[in-house]
């Protein structure tokens, strides 16, 4: 491989990289939000709206305790939906709850 062929492979990986980080940014801006009746939704007893939860199923479980509060919720305290840990790529609604809940430290 010539030295003009191995720097024109560089760059073009390079430019291929950046677009493929902005395109994974852009992506997680436009995420798809949690089925509750995805299975990984109902096994941790997900559902959008903690007013919602089934008290005598999970009997731990409090009004106060909300994606938007827990440990694992990965947005600001403002925004509506966002990233959940337990959930992977899949945003969680800021008013929702699940088995996974844990009091964010502070």
């Amino acid at each position: 491989m010539t030295m003009k062929n191995r720097r024109s492979f560089v760059m073009t990986m390079l430019g291929g990289g950046l677009a493929g980080s902005s395109a994974a940014a852009f992506a997680q801006g436009t995420a798809a939000h949690v089925d509750e009746a995805d299975d990984g939704a109902v096994a941790l007893g997900y559902k959008h709206d903690t007013g919602k939860v089934d008290a005598k199923k999970y009997a731990s479980h409090t009004a106060a305790q909300k994606c938007n509060n827990c440990s694992f919720w990965q947005a600001g305290a403002a925004d509506a939906w966002g990233g959940c840990a337990m959930f992977g790529r899949k945003h969680v609604n800021a008013a929702g709850w699940c088995t996974a809940w844990a009091k964010k430290p502070g």
